[in-house]
């Protein structure tokens, strides 16, 4: 019998974590896990518009960390038996070597800088605002559930490491890089 897509099963809004138990939809547990879904699909779109390929290895490390965190949030800590794969302090570093070779490269940091320029930077900004989106639900989720703190931790450098990248596809594409210049009246 061939594997359906369609279940039918969350059909009155509930749906059912690895382990067997049922949750509403709306509920924060899947709003993680959702956003972490959709953060990947952001990542798989810049990984998709670049073509330098150092970053697009890093980019598909990334979706495989990713969907890691994710396949954990969508676990019930309590009932699931299934292995799932870890995420280790060695993946937080990558991005951190990452974002600190992109910080050598790229010009001083003076002040905030707009979002914008070219729309792979703009990508950048997105995912980066919804990697931001999945940290804050994954610690409203821990408030009241156990949360590895390595996953809010790599989310956390994530997300700095999207910054800097935006920074680096705009040198690379010759995009200008606007700082935030406050009304003052």
């Amino acid at each position: 019998m061939a594997f359906k897509i369609y279940t039918k099963t969350g059909d009155k809004g509930q749906t059912s974590l690895i382990g067997g138990t049922r949750l509403p939809k709306h509920h924060i547990r899947i709003e993680a896990y959702g956003t972490v879904d959709e953060l990947n699909s952001h990542i798989g779109l810049l990984r998709d518009v670049t073509s330098e390929s150092n970053t697009h290895l890093l980019l598909l490390e990334i979706q495989d960390r990713l969907f890691t965190i994710g396949s954990h949030l969508a676990a019930d800590p309590g009932k699931n038996k299934m292995p799932l794969p870890p995420v280790f302090e060695s993946d937080v570093e990558r991005l951190e070597k990452a974002i600190d070779a992109i910080d050598a490269s790229v010009p001083e940091l003076k002040s905030f800088v707009l979002p914008g320029g070219h729309m792979h930077v703009s990508y950048c900004h997105i995912a980066r605002c919804v990697c931001r989106r999945a940290e804050r639900a994954v610690l409203r989720l821990s408030e009241n559930e156990p949360v590895d703190e390595l996953h809010v931790k790599y989310l956390n450098r994530l997300s700095d490491y999207l910054f800097m990248l935006s920074r680096w596809i705009g040198v690379q594409t010759g995009a200008t890089e606007t700082p935030w210049k406050p009304r003052t009246e």
